[in-house]
Formats: C-alpha cells, structure tokens, sequence
C-alpha cells in the first residue's frame, strides 16, 4: 500500500486532541471529527446495558484511584473484587505456569475461588489436527487454546485472566470465552515478556523492522 492510497487513522495521528476535546487540533482525517453520528450512538446505546456499564464504570475507577500507583497484577485484583467476581479462570502457557501460580495464590490471599488450564492440558499430538510435522520443531502436543476457554466455561468462571498465550492461540481463547477476559501477560519469550521494548528500541536494536520489504511472491 502506497503513503497515496493508505487511509489515515488514529495511528496516524500526532494531535491527541481528543482526550481534551480541542476541536481546532483535530486533523482532516480525524476519527472523532468524522464521525458517522449512528456509528457513535450504536456505541455509546451498549454502554446503557448492565453487564457494560459495570464493567466500564468499575474499570474506569480503578483506573481514576491507582493509575501509575498499582501494577497490572494489582490492577487486576482490584478490578476482579469490584466486577464482583468469585471465581477466576486462569488460561495460562505452560511456559509460564510458575508465574501463573504465584499469581494463583495472590488471587487465593483476596479471597477468590481460582482453576487453571494450561495449554497443553489435552496432550493431543499438532498432527492430530493437521499441524505439519515440521512445527514440532517447538514440541509434539499442540497448544489448545479453544479447549482452555470451553473448560473454563464448564466452570463458570466470571472473569478469565490470559497469562502468556501464543500469538494467535490467544485470539481463539478470546472467541471462545463466555466470561470477560483480560490479559495479564502477554507472552515475548526474547524481550522477558516486553513486547513494548520492540517499540522502544526501533531507532537501534530493531531498526532493521522498519526497513522496506521486498514483495511477495505467494
């Protein structure tokens, strides 16, 4: 896509003048200045159901309360106690199950009822399912992200916590959850699990991701 055809977003954008509402920055393109008027009211109309507003209202405050003062693992226990959940889903990585159980008992200390699964909890073998056999370069036993989210719906589970799933797996757990999920970690096994530190070293280390491509053949 050339710099002429690409749509301009918010990504786009240096403005950031609409978290004051200084209309007169707005950019050409801006989002909230284009706004279709039904697409914002559709938006703004599920925030007037109950489950929304709760879970909006209660993250709002403990945003209002403890921003920059609590970590995301004390933000998430907070939030969990104010939605009024008892029991928490874990969807953790294998690769992160100690991590996953020190946050288990963190959970238990603040009263909560926790069960976990781990991605690989079935030990079914990625060609069952028509993986090739090349990826086993990274194990034989798939990881089963959709099974993760169905036992923990046959728990009933009020908030599902993702901890260092795969690119991807975690995006079925998502699709497949019926409690509210949030993430804890998300997995980078070469920056110590900081995607962020990709993006704040593109001048230097990572430099080389900004670089042009050359086109695809496939």
């Amino acid at each position: 896509m050339t710099n002429q055809s690409k749509k301009l977003s918010c990504i786009d954008c240096a403005a950031k003048a609409c978290k004051t509402g200084e209309s007169e920055k707005y950019p050409e393109f801006c989002l909230t200045k284009n706004m279709e008027p039904e697409l914002l009211q559709g938006a703004l109309d599920c925030y007037d159901e109950e489950e929304n507003r709760r879970i909006m209202v209660n993250a709002a405050n403990v945003e209002s309360e403890f921003y920059g003062k609590m970590t995301r693992v004390e933000e998430t226990v907070e939030f969990a106690k104010r939605i009024g959940a008892k029991k928490i889903g874990i969807a953790t990585c294998m690769g992160l199950l100690e991590e996953a159980k020190v946050f288990t008992k963190i959970l238990r200390k603040n009263g909560f009822e926790v069960f976990g699964i781990c991605c690989k909890a079935d030990a079914v073998p990625k060609v069952q399912i028509g993986i090739e056999a090349k990826c086993e370069n990274s194990g034989k036993n798939m990881c089963n992200p959709i099974l993760q989210a169905k036992m923990l719906n046959a728990e009933h589970t009020d908030l599902n916590i993702a901890i260092g799933l795969c690119v991807g797996h975690d995006s079925l757990f998502y699709k497949y959850s019926d409690a509210l999920v949030t993430t804890l970690v998300a997995k980078d096994r070469v920056t110590g699990h900081n995607p962020c530190a990709v993006l704040y070293n593109i001048n230097s280390y990572y430099k080389d991701l900004l670089k042009d491509k050359e086109p695809s053949n496939s």
